[in-house]
């Protein structure tokens, strides 16, 4: 679009719906981890891996708000 010489606000339209779109599948796929590798790993029983699963998503969390 830019190479094209698109009108500014259209650009800016299209990256705020690429931007939440993008947010949409992270969403998801986080939603998906805590669905199946997260609770995988509480069912297992392995306090390490508990913990290893957690702070993952802890910082996944983290990143995403800063």
């Amino acid at each position: 679009m830019i190479a094209d010489d698109r009108y500014c606000i259209d650009i800016v339209t299209q990256i705020s719906a690429v931007q939440a779109a993008l947010q949409r599948a992270e969403e998801e796929i986080l939603r998906d981890h805590v669905s199946h590798c997260v609770e995988g790993a509480i069912k297992s029983g392995n306090k390490a891996e508990q913990r290893k699963k957690i702070t993952e998503l802890m910082q996944v969390l983290s990143r995403s708000r800063s």
